[in-house]
C-alpha cells in the first residue's frame, strides 16, 4: 500500500508542476475542467448506493495537450437522509488514460455512509489493509470499431473495502486476503445518432480470490447483477446551451430489485 501512496504523491507533485507551467506558458488550453450532474438516485454496478436525489461533481486536470491522461476528484452527496437515517457522501481520487476507445483508470473510492466501525475505520486517512474503508478500484473498458460498436468493461477491486466486506480476516483478527470482487459489463448502442439514443447493457460479478463477491446476494460465485437500458438526448435550452438528460431502467436479478433513474448533466 505504501507503494501505491508513493505513486499517488508523485502524480500529485507532477500535476502541480505541470499546472504551474501551463498557467505561465499556455493559459488558454483548458486543461482544467469540472462537470456537475443531478440524479434521482445513485446506481452503481447493479447496487443501489442511495435512493435519494444526488448531486455529483467531477474536477479533472489533463496532464497532456491531447487530454488523454487526467487526474481528478469525483464527489457526490445525497440531498436528504436515506430511510435508515444515514446520509450518502463520497469523495474519490483518480488517474486515468483514455484515447476515445480504450479507457484505463485507477480510482480511490471513499463512501462515508454507514461505515461499521467494528470492522472498518471511518478515518479517511486510514489505509491499513485490515480496516480501511477505501477501495482501490482498477477500471477498464474498450469500445470496438463502428462496424461492431460493443463496449466491454472490466473492473477489479484491488485493495481495501473492509466496510464493503472485501477484506477477509483470520480467526485471530489479522488480515488474511482481499476478495478482488470483479465486475464485467457489455453494452451495445441499440439506437445511435438519433434525437433519442438507446443503449442496452448486461453486467455480471464474481470474485477472483473468494467464492463470494460484493455485487451479488452472497449465495453464488457468479451472477448477473446489472441488466437494463438507458435512453439519452439533449434538450436545447438556448442557441448556445443544451441540457444532456437520460433515463435508465436497471434490474439486478441476483438481488431481485429494480430501479428507474433520471439524470441531467447541468454543465
Amino acid at each position: 500500500m505504501n507503494k501505491i501512496l508513493t505513486v499517488l504523491c508523485l502524480l500529485a507533485l507532477s500535476t502541480g508542476k505541470l499546472f504551474s507551467q501551463d498557467t505561465i506558458e499556455t493559459k488558454d488550453n483548458n486543461r482544467l475542467d469540472f462537470t456537475v450532474n443531478i440524479q434521482t438516485n445513485h446506481l452503481w454496478r447493479g447496487l443501489i448506493i442511495t435512493d435519494k436525489p444526488v448531486v455529483m461533481g467531477n474536477l479533472s486536470y489533463a496532464l497532456d495537450a491531447e487530454k488523454k491522461w487526467k487526474v481528478g476528484l469525483w464527489g457526490a452527496s445525497s440531498l436528504t437522509d436515506d430511510k435508515d437515517g444515514t446520509h450518502y457522501k463520497e469523495i474519490n481520487y483518480y488517474v486515468q488514460y483514455s484515447d476515445g476507445r480504450l479507457y484505463i483508470g485507477l480510482w480511490d473510492l471513499f463512501n462515508s455512509r454507514n461505515i461499521n466501525t467494528a470492522v472498518a475505520s471511518d478515518d479517511i486517512f486510514n489505509y491499513s489493509n485490515r480496516r480501511t474503508a477505501h477501495i482501490i478500484d482498477l477500471r477498464t473498458n474498450y469500445t470496438f470499431g463502428p462496424a461492431f460498436p460493443i463496449n466491454v468493461e472490466a473492473d477489479i477491486m484491488l485493495y481495501g473495502g473492509a466496510n464493503a466486506g472485501e477484506v477477509v480476516l483470520d480467526p485471530d483478527g489479522s488480515y488474511k486476503k482481499n476478495k478482488y470482487s470483479t465486475y464485467v459489463q457489455v453494452s451495445y448502442p441499440v439506437i445511435a445518432g438519433k434525437k433519442v439514443n438507446l443503449d442496452a447493457f448486461v453486467g455480471a460479478g464474481f470474485a477472483l480470490n473468494d467464492r463470494y463477491f460484493l455485487y451479488g446476494n452472497g449465495k453464488n460465485s457468479f451472477d448477473v447483477v446489472n441488466l437494463g437500458v438507458k435512453a439519452s438526448k439533449a434538450i436545447k435550452i438556448t442557441d448556445h446551451y443544451s441540457l444532456p438528460v437520460s433515463m435508465m431502467a436497471m434490474w439486478n436479478p441476483s438481488n431481485k430489485y429494480a430501479r428507474i433513474q433520471l439524470a441531467a448533466t447541468v454543465f
